[in-house]
């Protein structure tokens, strides 16, 4: 083969993945900047009993022990990551239970992948700017704090604040910012707005909601697919998929790779990509897919469910949780397949995975979750058995 043909042999080195919409320490970051870092730690502690606990907190910031001088807060000065905390007599890693909160303390360097890994459960990470960056950012409008040396740092301005005293903005700034129209402006000192713009922000940002019908079991307890079975004039992959398309605006059915041929028409095949897993597969393979939507999981046999309580389930989702369950009616665990996940339960899932469990279930019950009571609780019953599907028919019917 000659080398214009070698060329043209296009070698894929590695598989081509959706990658999760994740900034520098999380999905949904700000980065306070423009004024010294004790007024931007008075104003995450002014907002914080304003935002939580409807949304989970993250704080980042340097350590400040050295006091807060120009020189250290100077941007030629900042490093590029966190300075990690170097554990004394040789320990490379420490983890302390301070009974009202818990310490890690670690010798390794962060980095832009294990940082979001250890922020992984907060729904809003709020960053000192002064020493990292994140995607977005507030800015300070401080003469004590020149904002010409760190305009490489405002890449996504969403909020400018206006310290005590001042009122109009700097030239330099509103040259920077010309390009796209100008953030709204604020008083500093104005904390109940501030706080109800990031709430504004954050649920202007929820992911788009996609439906989930799983239907790839074998259904060895039925003795027939499950999901071929008629209770309403439809076999109940097309009926969960029609519930789902109510409140989603793309539904799949998830399956194993060797059913996807077989699916009823009009009904879109999510063939598993991890193998062998149960449900905890077709959740998994979901997120593989698109791992910036949450997922509307229903197993399709709940043949009583209907969409009254479906749409209980989406009006109450927390999308600052992990998810949003259903509190089984029998043993008020999690119903980890009448649930919402949201795009940050795949990592956790995988963390489950990695540590040799595959029950959705026990991710949930070990999750920062929004647990409701159903509003009828026999909906979600499981048709499993021959003689459960003969019992639901006759109800159903009468």
């Amino acid at each position: 083969m000659d080398s214009l043909a070698n060329s043209a042999v296009q070698r894929t080195k590695h598989a081509t993945l959706a990658r999760p919409d994740m900034g520098e320490f999380g999905r949904h970051e700000l980065a306070i900047l423009g004024a010294p870092c004790g007024d931007i730690q008075t104003l995450v502690a002014r907002l914080l009993p304003l935002l939580a606990p409807q949304l989970r907190i993250g704080y980042v910031d340097a350590d400040h022990a050295a006091g807060d001088s120009a020189a250290a807060e100077d941007a030629s000065a900042v490093p590029s990551k966190p300075v990690p905390y170097v554990a004394e007599n040789g320990l490379s890693a420490e983890l302390v239970d301070k009974i009202t909160y818990r310490q890690l303390n670690l010798t390794r360097a962060l980095d832009r992948f294990s940082q979001p890994e250890l922020l992984a459960h907060e729904s809003v990470v709020l960053v000192n700017g002064n020493h990292f960056r994140a995607r977005q950012q507030v800015v300070i409008v401080d003469p004590r704090k020149p904002l010409d040396k760190k305009l490489d740092r405002l890449t996504d301005v969403r909020l400018i604040l206006l310290a005590g005293g001042q009122t109009e903005l700097p030239a330099v700034l509103l040259e920077h910012l010309s390009a796209a129209p100008l953030p709204p402006v604020l008083p500093l000192n104005d904390t109940a707005k501030i706080a109800a713009f990031i709430k504004q922000w954050y649920q202007l940002a929820v992911p788009v909601l996609r439906g989930l019908v799983l239907a790839g079991g074998r259904s060895e307890r039925m003795q027939t697919d499950k999901g071929a079975l008629h209770y309403h004039g439809l076999d109940q992959r097309q009926h969960t998929a029609a519930l789902l398309a109510e409140f989603c605006p793309d539904v799949r059915v998830s399956v194993r790779p060797d059913q996807a041929a077989d699916l009823p028409a009009g009904l879109t095949a999510l063939p598993d990509t991890f193998l062998n897993l149960g449900p905890l597969g077709g959740i998994l393979s979901a997120f593989q897919a698109d791992p910036n939507a949450a997922w509307l999981v229903l197993a399709c046999d709940l043949p009583f469910l209907t969409r009254e309580t479906l749409e209980y389930l989406v009006t109450n989702r927390q999308p600052a949780r992990l998810a949003t369950s259903f509190r089984s009616p029998w043993d008020a665990f999690p119903e980890p397949l009448v649930s919402i996940w949201e795009p940050r339960s795949y990592g956790q899932l995988l963390r489950f995975l990695s540590l040799g469990y595959s029950c959705p279930r026990k991710a949930l019950i070990n999750s920062d979750i929004e647990l409701l009571a159903p509003p009828a609780p026999a909906e979600l019953r499981n048709v499993n058995t021959p003689a459960e599907r003969a019992a639901a028919e006759q109800e159903l019917i009468g």
